[in-house]
């Protein structure tokens, strides 16, 4: 233990403004790039369109920014540099509603404490610049430069070496004060900003807009895997870009989120956002994105830390709901229709019957697409070896099973008379492909593999040597549309992949994957159509589960009493430290009902309301999707692939199942040219 401090005690005394400064500084100052942030901030907040940065050292030597803004007028510049002096705000009333990026008045006074400052400035009715350096005290002297302000830094912690030994090391101050630059240039695309380090040009961005500077902060890959979202929900706007599912990261470094143009770290934000990737998403991935939050500056409270990193929402539950379906709506479009032409809604003949899949009753494509096709379903030619067990023709241990016979008159696997080999041999060389990449061979050739049964002896697709099957028809009004997204099915692939062709090359297809998401959104489809505009179904417990309660959650649970009813829970508070949990929702009746009360009460409090009851709901019906869909080396007819293929068309989020892989992939055919060296 620490001995006891034997020193007399001193008496209550006012601090030396330089050591008040000083302790501000510990909290303003944390590093140099707490240096680079506040006076970025400033250079905004004077209107400069031009900003740049120059470093030493990583901004321990040297930190010096210059705008083109409007500048200090001299007889100000010394308040410039005074503690608590600030142009920003005059009244509590402009405290509530900050629209300025700094406010505190706080951070040129702290930075002048433990660092050597010097500040030129120029205004536009003035003739030359004039200069300040040290502190308050000094007095502004005539210099030289443009119009706006330039605010050098110089050995940081200079005075307080104590600081400046945790300080780390020159790249690693360099790379904070790099990423303080990047946050700043992503919230301000209108602004053009270079970044120098030690006499080298690291970043320059131009004045742009947010799609382009974004994409140049975070990569190309950002810019190509990207959704835009834009909503306005009552008065609350959120717009910018968020990444595809299927572009997930690692680590959490792509994750940037602003308030009325402020880089914030909220809990109550990044929740909403990973509740909206929640059923797209594998759970140690972490989604990219740019997203910027307007609303009324009376709405939020900037002025809780310092560093003005952090927020506090006066309707918390509100933000969180206007950002989790704005993201969630935004994900819905990660569909195969977002990568190619939108396919027309096909004919009633073509869709979907009334059956519902999600009764776990149908696990047939066939049906989708013609009622009256009854396939006949043959178990994978393919060990797990890969090697074939049939006795036709296609005995290479190739993988690639034709689908030339399935569910057609022979029955069985389909591999006599045409099979993988003869399939695609005699007269037919394949699909052309013209001059710009596309496939030349049109739709109504293709469909002719569909309706031998409708054609005289002489005329059916067999004299082309194409794949036969049952009879099958495809509508005119479908066969009129020639750039389906996701092609027309080819075959299968050691029972788990599909094979299409589009008129970009191949598209590879997980079967069970996509019909997994399949099933997954009919089923959450069905179960919001039966509670729409109606209560929710609640529980009754018999004997109420009563459980010790610490003062915080029996306080969350008066308090919002309402919006846990509205949820489907009745908590009551028995004394001070007990609760009693009297219902739970119906779909919740067998979890455990303590650890579920504790669950909820703790995301209430934290975001305003709980999405344990959509999560647990979620995860019930992915797991019954999972086990309803259709599963590896089940051996599908074309009927049935193209089916599959269709309703991934109309499906939202189908670009991934619901534990975040992939349901395609898309082979284009400059991509396949390379492989086989075509055209070199």
């Amino acid at each position: 233990m620490n001995a006891p401090d034997l020193r007399p005690p001193r008496p209550i005394q006012a601090l030396p403004d330089q050591l008040i400064s000083q302790i501000a500084a510990g909290e303003v100052v944390e590093r140099p790039s707490a240096v680079v942030k506040e006076l970025l901030e400033n250079a905004l907040d004077a209107g400069g369109t031009q900003i740049a940065v120059r470093l030493e050292e990583g901004g321990v030597k040297r930190i010096c920014i210059t705008d083109n803004g409007r500048g200090i007028p001299p007889e100000q510049m010394p308040l410039a540099l005074a503690r608590h002096a600030t142009s920003k705000i005059a009244s509590l009333d402009d405290l509530e509603n900050v629209g300025t990026l700094g406010f505190r008045g706080e951070a040129l006074a702290s930075i002048a404490s433990v660092a050597q400052v010097t500040i030129t400035s120029r205004t536009a009715d003035v003739a030359h610049a004039w200069e300040i350096a040290g502190s308050h005290n000094a007095t502004p002297t005539p210099s030289s430069g443009a119009l706006g302000t330039t605010i050098d830094v110089k050995d940081l912690y200079y005075n307080t070496p104590a600081r400046r030994k945790f300080l780390k090391s020159e790249q690693t101050e360099f790379g904070h004060c790099a990423e303080v630059v990047r946050r700043i240039a992503l919230a301000r695309p209108d602004v053009s900003f270079s970044l120098t380090h030690n006499g080298r040009t690291f970043d320059h961005w131009n004045v742009s807009e947010i799609a382009r500077r974004s994409a140049q902060i975070l990569g190309d890959g950002f810019a190509e895997a990207r959704l835009p979202v834009d909503e306005t929900i009552g008065p609350l706007r959120l717009h910018g870009y968020i990444g595809l599912p299927t572009a997930s990261k690692a680590r959490a470094d792509g994750q940037f989120f602003y308030v009325n143009g402020r880089f914030v770290r909220d809990k109550v934000l990044v929740h909403a956002v990973k509740a909206a990737y929640q059923d797209v998403l594998h759970g140690d991935r972490f989604p990219s994105y740019v997203l910027s939050l307007d609303m009324d500056p009376a709405l939020v409270d900037v002025n809780v830390h310092p560093s003005k990193i952090e927020v506090r929402f006066r309707d918390g539950r509100a933000v969180h709901q206007c950002v989790f379906h704005a993201v969630q709506r935004a994900l819905a479009q990660t569909s195969a229709t977002a990568h190619g032409s939108v396919p027309s809604p096909l004919p009633a003949a073509d869709s979907l019957n009334t059956t519902p899949m999600w009764r776990g009753e149908q696990t047939s494509f066939g049906p989708l697409l013609a009622p009256d096709y009854a396939p006949t379903f043959s178990p994978s030619p393919f060990g797990a070896s890969g090697a074939s067990g049939t006795d036709g023709g296609a005995g290479d241990g190739s993988g690639v099973a034709s689908s030339a016979g399935f569910g057609g008159p022979a029955g069985g696997h389909g591999y006599g008379g045409a099979s993988t080999a003869g399939s695609f041999g005699g007269n037919y060389a394949g699909p052309r492909f013209g001059a710009g990449g596309g496939v030349a061979q049109s739709t109504e050739r293709y469909g002719a593999m569909f309706r031998d049964g409708d054609r005289p002896a002489g005329e059916r697709a067999a004299d082309m040597t194409l794949p036969q099957t049952s009879s099958f028809t495809v509508s005119a009004a479908a066969m009129a549309q020639e750039e389906f997204p996701l092609g027309f099915a080819l075959a299968q692939l050691h029972g788990i992949y599909i094979l299409a062709q589009n008129v970009k090359g191949l598209v590879l297809v997980d079967m069970h994957a996509a019909h997994e998401r399949i099933l997954y959104e009919q089923l959450k489809n069905a179960l919001d159509s039966r509670v729409a505009g109606e209560e929710m179904q609640v529980q009754p417990l018999l004997i109420p589960i009563t459980f010790y309660a610490d003062a915080v959650e029996v306080g969350t649970a008066e308090e919002h009493q309402e919006t846990l009813q509205t949820l489907g829970f009745d908590i009551a508070v028995l004394s001070p430290t007990t609760l009693a949990v009297r219902s739970v929702p119906v779909l919740l009746k067998n979890a455990d009902a303590q650890t579920l009360a504790r669950d909820v009460l703790r995301d209430v409090r934290e975001f305003g309301g709980s999405r344990v009851l959509i999560e647990r709901q979620n995860e019930l019906l992915g797991t019954l999707a999972c086990h309803t869909a259709v599963r590896a080396n089940r051996i599908l007819s074309l009927q049935e692939m193209n089916a599959l293929l269709r309703q991934m068309e109309i499906t939202e989020r189908a670009d991934q199942c619901n534990h975040g892989r992939p349901t395609w992939v898309q082979v284009e055919i400059g991509a396949l040219d390379k492989l086989f060296l075509r055209g070199q």
